[in-house]
């Protein structure tokens, strides 16, 4: 069982930067592909990045090139740096474990994200 604590959101200006944190627990975390997800309101939660225990990434059209994910296996913490922000990345961003696609832990909290100016 993983428990998964997501933080950083807040609000920024279009155009700004934020750093999320996704901090876990209770599993062998370096073994575990890691994920960011978001959902923004009247929508589907989506797969925005993932980062596989070798460090390989995958990354959204949507946010190809704006966002990195990283991840800090001494820490049992996966990152996601955001850049050139814009309003539709406006959502709560949550983090997870990905098995063949697809989230495999109980969700956090979430971290919400507004991005307005």
């Amino acid at each position: 069982q993983v428990q998964l604590v997501e933080s950083g959101g807040g609000l920024v200006q279009p155009g700004g930067s934020l750093r999320l944190s996704c901090a876990a627990s209770g599993s062998i975390f370096r073994l575990n592909t890691m994920g960011w997800y978001r959902q923004a309101p009247g929508k589907h939660r989506e797969l925005v990045a993932h980062i596989t225990s070798a460090g390989s990434t995958v990354y959204a059209d949507s946010v190809k090139g704006r966002f990195t994910i990283s991840r800090d296996n001494a820490k049992n913490t996966v990152y996601l740096q955001m850049n050139s922000l814009k309003p539709e990345d406006t959502a709560v961003y949550y983090c997870n474990t990905v098995t063949f696609g697809h989230p495999s832990s109980g969700w956090g909290q979430g971290t919400q994200v507004t991005v307005s100016s």
